[in-house]
């Protein structure tokens, strides 16, 4: 591992030496952060099970932990340190609500020394992730961990209603006290399964302002790419049935607008993207470099914790698809512009950022630097449909089917049939006027509706006789005709005709 200074940034330095975290090394960390859940977990299984008390979203429990041990828990070998825990009972429906029993969850945390991973962001936190590879432990600051405590009770709302959702799913919310310093924890659902390669990931926020990847970003084995670096990379999308297309789409909408009532922007699409043609050919190279994985059973056990489970509807079954296609875990099926078969695995990351006053000045004084509809920092409402609308046009795509349905048949012909009669109505109203022209020119030889009327205005007794629809009709055809055979016979007469008429 690279070092990192305290703000979390990788920093020059041997490869095996330790990260540190707010002056504490990452190995004590996730020392503390084991014994603790281990002791609250269990004690937790004494209390007996009831529903959910909107008093239980703001209890703290808490114990200490001294190096030496206590009756209540056992001796270690890190600093003496307090481990607090937030809503117990609230995150304990959580996990049962994604079919997480306490004895999975104790050993996926405790059984195995977590695995420490390279920093994706530029927020300064550690990250863990254990070594079945089901949950993301990640530092949070203060206003994010009291952010997130006050959010509990929306948060328990939307989870009833759509337990499939892709915005983050949290398990615990913790805080170890040692030496004057509080580091808090909270325990997350794992969006990029790491025994799956990932060959392409983007953090897309929808803004365009300063959103590329760094350079030094860029020389890691794994880089996490930005919104430019997507345009550049994948210009045309990625392209989905129409099925997916449409679950995923409304999973986006249905996210974005709990996050908008909730006042929370400048959050992310944490996307992975794994071609499957390239996995073949990789197999073996995967293989010997995720000797760990290889124990692993291939598929996530906790529900609605693909990305695949995420984006389904009520009526559907994501178990089934990774029962079939184990290899995919739980990843979903897409394809590039070039017709390459891909899996996508991807989370909305981030979302403990409120819209509060320091952010309504970082908007506003970033708004008049530069244009304030590209920078990521906006207020909820534009932010939520500006990321809606980069995913719907630029960066998720439907697959347009080549053969035309019979219903588009149907459409063109009746498009083509309406082409033919607006030629024919056209045709017909040129000869109209040609005729009409032929009337004012050549008729006037002929007595003329116009002078009947006239003479009606000497003579009273007179009234000028309308004629009727088909008479007009003849009355234009014989008009027409004998004016083409006046011209056609006596070309000469047509000076005198128009004087004596006159």
């Amino acid at each position: 591992m690279s070092s990192a200074a305290e703000n979390g940034e990788a920093a020059p330095g041997k490869q095996n030496e330790e990260k540190t975290y707010k002056k504490t090394a990452s190995s004590a960390i996730k020392g503390a952060i084991q014994l603790g859940i281990g002791y609250t977990v269990g004690n937790l299984t004494s209390k007996p099970e009831r529903d959910v008390l909107m008093q239980d979203f703001y209890v703290v429990e808490s114990v200490f932990l001294p190096s030496e041990g206590s009756n209540l828990t056992p001796a270690h070998h890190y600093p003496d340190f307090r481990f607090k825990t937030y809503a117990p009972l609230a995150f304990r429906y959580f996990r049962e609500l994604f079919g997480i029993k306490p004895d999975d969850y104790l050993y996926s945390i405790c059984s195995e020394p977590l695995i420490e991973l390279s920093n994706p962001g530029a927020s300064g936190s550690l990250f863990f992730v254990t070594s079945d590879d089901e949950f993301i432990i990640k530092t949070v600051q203060h206003k994010e961990a009291e952010f997130l405590q006050k959010l509990l009770p929306g948060y328990y709302m939307n989870l009833n209603q759509n337990p499939r959702t892709l915005l983050p799913k949290f398990y615990g919310l913790y805080c170890m006290q040692s030496g004057g310093i509080n580091i808090r924890i909270v325990v997350m659902n794992n969006v990029l399964p790491r025994s799956m390669r990932m060959h392409f990931t983007y953090d897309l926020k929808g803004s365009t302002y300063k959103r590329r990847a760094s350079r030094k970003e860029r020389e890691k084995s794994n880089p996490t790419f930005k919104d430019l670096d997507f345009l550049q990379d994948m210009h045309e999308g990625l392209y989905f049935d129409t099925e997916t297309y449409n679950a995923l789409m409304k999973t986006l909408q249905r996210d974005c607008r709990v996050l908008e009532s909730f006042k929370i922007m400048d959050y992310s699409l944490l996307l992975g993207i794994h071609f499957l043609d390239h996995s073949l050919k990789e197999k073996e190279e995967e293989t010997s470099q995720n000797v760990p994985d290889a124990k692993r059973t291939g598929m996530q056990k906790v529900l609605y914790s693909t990305a695949m489970e995420s984006i389904q509807g009520p009526g559907k079954s994501g178990d089934g698809i990774i029962t079939e296609n184990p290899d995919t875990m739980g990843g979903i099926p897409a394809k590039s512009h070039r017709g390459e078969k891909l899996l996508l695995f991807m989370g909305i990351i981030d979302i403990l950022q409120s819209y509060r006053l320091m952010k309504k000045l970082e908007h506003s004084w970033k708004a008049l630097v530069y244009d304030g509809d590209t920078v990521s920092v906006h207020r909820p409402s534009f932010y939520a449909d500006r990321f809606l609308k980069f995913m719907n046009s630029r960066v998720f795509k439907k697959i347009q089917a080549l053969k035309a349905s019979p219903s588009k048949k149907r459409c063109n012909s009746i498009a083509a049939l309406k082409a033919t009669s607006q030629e024919i109505v056209s045709s017909v109203s040129q000869e109209w006027k040609d005729e009409k022209r032929d009337l004012l020119t050549e008729g006037q030889s002929f007595s003329s509706l116009d002078e009947e009327a006239l003479g009606s205005r000497h003579r009273p007794d007179l009234v000028p006789s309308t004629p009727s629809l088909f008479e007009a009709a003849s009355l234009a055809t014989t008009i027409s005709s004998s004016s083409l055979y006046v011209n056609e016979h006596y070309p000469h007469d047509r000076p005198t005709l128009y004087s004596n008429s006159k």
